[in-house]
């Protein structure tokens, strides 16, 4: 049932672990198996996704978890619009099931090949001023807690499932997730290129016109190839090449699929991904909206002055406020600011710069990834801190979902 443990690495090879066990199961009971037989033997047990965390919240000593062989849809309710699937289960693959049910995500990020529940509870988010990160679509967990047992957390409970939104894999090992959708739309994609500054003027209006605005601001000709960013030249504001921005608003459409150069009309899961080359390490931290374009100017200036070989481009999206305990938006408007440095290099610096900004503004990181909150940064910054560690010491008060990064800022 169990495998003795060999080399893990995550989508980049920034995150390693050699855990002693290895599981794959097949089904709820076994994994439930599983967890109880590791922690009865005093072993610490995480779960991997699909590895996409940049941050090292799936690495452990003990039993290494994956549910790759526990995807599928279990159920779809039409009339009330919700689906449940298996925690394994992917994105891309959960948006064709919707689609041929006449369905679609309320919003998703933009890459899809992660498994759910890696994905929905490290903060996952697109963008769109109105709506929430992944999470917020949570309406139903199932949680495998150490003894095997099965906590449920729904709307019956909203406290434990609003903590459980983004846990990070504290509070169990996720056997399934039950999500709110919404009625099948299409999206109808513009991109074009500005400058900055342009950016900045229309930054609002288009944040507040647009279901869906982000940009990505690129310092060099080079940066848009570090994200496979398609050339928009001929549909750009500016002659430039250089500290320009790459701009995309969606909105839904009543028309029929079409392709007409940067502009796209297809059905919503496949407008939202964009498709990545893992070749960089990636920081992002969620900036009250309020401060975003001040953020953004700031670390703007930092790249150009100070870290001119920093080219990977900064990305700028808009997310809702929520009710997660612990999630980047908790009960706050945001945009999220990302920046990357890259393999093989020494990017640390660079980071900590970026940090040392961001953090002027009360920025909350992506738990997936990099950043350098510690415990008092966490108990500052999310105001149920205290209540969501209360809760995690109560199911597990041995910490067998806790690895040494997590122990630092949640035990």
């Amino acid at each position: 049932m169990l495998e003795k443990g060999g080399l893990w690495r995550n989508w980049v090879g920034n995150q390693s672990c050699i855990p002693r066990q290895r599981g794959a199961p097949t089904s709820e009971e076994m994994l439930a198996q599983m967890v109880a037989e590791a922690a009865s033997e005093g072993l610490a047990v995480r779960c991997a996704g699909s590895g996409h965390s940049f941050t090292p919240v799936a690495l452990t000593s003990g039993l290494h978890l994956t549910l790759s062989e526990m995807q599928g849809v279990v159920s779809v309710d039409s009339a009330l619009r919700r689906v449940t699937a298996r925690a394994g289960t992917t994105i891309n693959q959960l948006g064709k099931v919707l689609k041929s049910n006449g369905l679609s995500l309320i919003n998703q990020g933009d890459i899809d090949s992660q498994a759910l529940a890696g994905a929905l509870t490290t903060g996952t988010h697109g963008t769109g001023i109105a709506l929430g990160n992944m999470a917020s679509q949570i309406v139903g967990l199932r949680l495998v807690q150490p003894d095997g047992s099965i906590l449920v957390a729904d709307e019956s409970t909203p406290d434990l499932l609003d903590a459980a939104r983004v846990s990070i894999g504290m509070l169990g090992v996720i056997s399934e997730i039950t999500l709110q959708a919404m009625e099948s739309y299409n999206l109808h994609e513009k991109l074009w290129r500005c400058t900055f500054d342009e950016c900045m003027e229309q930054h609002d209006d288009l944040a507040a016109s647009h279901r869906h605005f982000g940009f990505f601001w690129c310092p060099t000709p080079e940066s848009r190839h570090c994200y496979c960013l398609p050339d928009t030249s001929s549909v750009s504001t500016t002659d430039r090449l250089d500290d320009v921005c790459e701009m995309k608003v969606i909105d839904i459409t009543d028309r029929p699929p079409m392709q007409d150069g940067f502009e796209t009309i297809a059905y919503s899961s496949e407008i939202y991904p964009i498709e990545y080359v893992p070749n960089f390490h990636e920081l992002e931290y969620a900036v009250p909206l309020r401060y975003g374009k001040q953020a953004c100017i700031e670390v703007r200036r930092l790249m150009l002055e100070k870290h001119p070989d920093a080219i990977y481009p900064i990305e700028y999206r808009f997310t809702a406020g929520d009710r997660g305990w612990i999630s980047p938006f908790f009960e706050q408007e945001s945009i999220t600011l990302s920046v990357s440095g890259q393999p093989g290099l020494d990017y640390w610096a660079y980071l900590k710069d970026v940090d040392d900004i961001l953090r002027q503004f009360g920025a909350r990181p992506h738990w997936g990834k990099l950043h350098f909150l510690g415990h008092d940064d966490v108990t500052a910054l999310y105001p149920r801190a205290g209540e969501f560690r209360a809760l995690r010491q109560s199911l597990d008060p041995h910490g067998v979902f806790l690895n040494d990064h997590l122990r630092q800022l949640f035990a």
